[in-house]
């Protein structure tokens, strides 16, 4: 490690809110599905940024959307228009093939945010009292830190210490519907849901799941969200992962890919609630801003073209292979599961708990790997990455299960 390696790490470490435990890395440049940190030493890149630089590094057309609009208009808030999230917005519409209006924000966190917002104020303005506003999720999600997010994520190690959380929060199991009939009711104003859990373990809903839901919503009057921020804008092979299933919900949270590393979010919501936030009942100084909405249209347009889709699937195949060889020469994956280029690989159960240092022994070998809990490796590279980068990562993951095993 050079001075300035080490410099740079006991920065981070004196000056930082400790709310990370980053690898000490220290990243200096990108191109497609490699980086390389300060240091010149290169990395394939099997985790996008959390699946967020679904282009790669450096992708030309994003590079000149952004310069493009950096030359020209920053930020003005949304006390005036700007051009470039209207167009985004009437893209993203004709697009999803069921909402009728956009509201933007800059994660996916605060996308969740206003979908729950709208979903309390739709059951208010249906009558509702506050007792009957239930929001309904799963257990294993994954919606986002804020406190209202972090409730509905129902996972309770990312809620400990934060209490007394918000009301009017329930929870059941993914993909069980017995226990989803246990928990729903008249009560509930809306279920949100990941068509493919991401940190819950890179699960998908299995079949029949997301249909049922979207019946007893009806039933009902509730409003169905799908939290796409993940799993959507191409990276499950279709540009939405609930197009697998053939339904469409009333609302839908993006972030993460549709920005290719630009902070942005967006709520996208059918024309059944497209009115229910009113003026002056939600807001956000940045959201839709010109340079994120600049580069959010190009990344949309790239990553639905047939191009980057069929590559996902060749890819996944690959990856999914991949795997599936490494297994047969280690024994070290129980299942391999997931959808596209977002996929997940369960260990046995003799390396439970264990991500984290095979994770270790990845970086050490030139590839970037992520962990869904203790217990499962994450594959989500770029969804435009090519055949020579993914067989080349493939080949160190191979070195470092064996160096892993070895040292176990």
């Amino acid at each position: 490690m050079s001075l300035e390696h080490s410099k740079l790490v006991a920065m981070a470490q004196q000056n930082l809110v400790p709310t990370y435990r980053p690898r000490e890395q220290v990243l200096d440049r990108g191109l497609g599905s490699r980086v390389w940190d300060i240091e010149g030493r290169e990395y394939v890149d099997f985790a996008a940024g959390i699946a967020v630089s679904a282009l790669g590094h450096g992708d030309p057309d994003i590079l000149a959307a952004l310069s493009e609009q950096a030359g020209k208009l920053w930020h003005t808030s949304n006390v005036f228009l700007t051009e470039p999230p209207l167009r985004l917005a009437e893209e993203l519409i004709a697009a999803s093939g069921f909402a009728s209006r956009v509201f933007f924000c800059n994660s996916g966190g605060e996308a969740n945010e206003a979908a729950i917002k709208l979903a309390r104020r739709f059951a208010a303005d249906a009558g509702r009292p506050p007792e009957q506003r239930v929001i309904l999720s799963f257990t294993g999600s994954f919606h986002g830190r804020t406190l209202a997010t972090v409730t509905a994520t129902a996972q309770p190690k990312y809620q400990a210490g934060f209490e007394p959380l918000p009301a009017g929060f329930r929870y059941a199991a993914f993909n069980d519907i017995e226990a989803f009939e246990a928990a729903f009711g008249d009560d509930v104003a809306a279920v949100i849901v990941e068509p493919v859990q991401g940190e819950g373990g890179v699960l998908p809903a299995a079949p029949g799941f997301l249909a049922h839901l979207r019946a007893r919503c009806d039933a009902v009057g509730a409003l169905l969200i799908f939290d796409e921020i993940q799993c959507g804008v191409g990276r499950s092979g279709k540009l939405w992962a609930h197009q697998w299933d053939g339904i469409q919900p009333d609302a839908m949270s993006l972030a993460k890919g549709l920005g290719c590393g630009f902070p942005i979010g967006a709520m996208l919501v059918a024309e059944r609630a497209a009115r229910t936030l009113g003026f002056g009942s939600h807001g956000t100084t940045f959201g839709g801003n010109p340079l994120a909405a600049a580069v959010a249209r190009v990344a949309l347009r790239k990553l639905s073209s047939a191009a980057v889709l069929g590559n996902v699937e060749t890819q996944s195949r690959a990856l999914r292979d991949g795997l599936q060889a490494l297994d047969a020469k280690h024994s070290i994956f129980a299942e391999i599961r997931g959808r596209g280029l977002m996929l997940g690989a369960q260990l046995r159960s003799q390396w439970a708990g264990r991500a984290g240092e095979i994770l270790d022994h990845a970086a050490r070998e030139g590839l970037l790997l992520l962990q869904a809990g203790p217990d499962v490796l994450r594959f989500t590279p770029a969804l435009n990455i090519g055949s020579r980068d993914l067989r080349e990562g493939l080949d160190r993951l191979d070195r470092a299960l064996e160096n892993f095993l070895q040292a176990a």
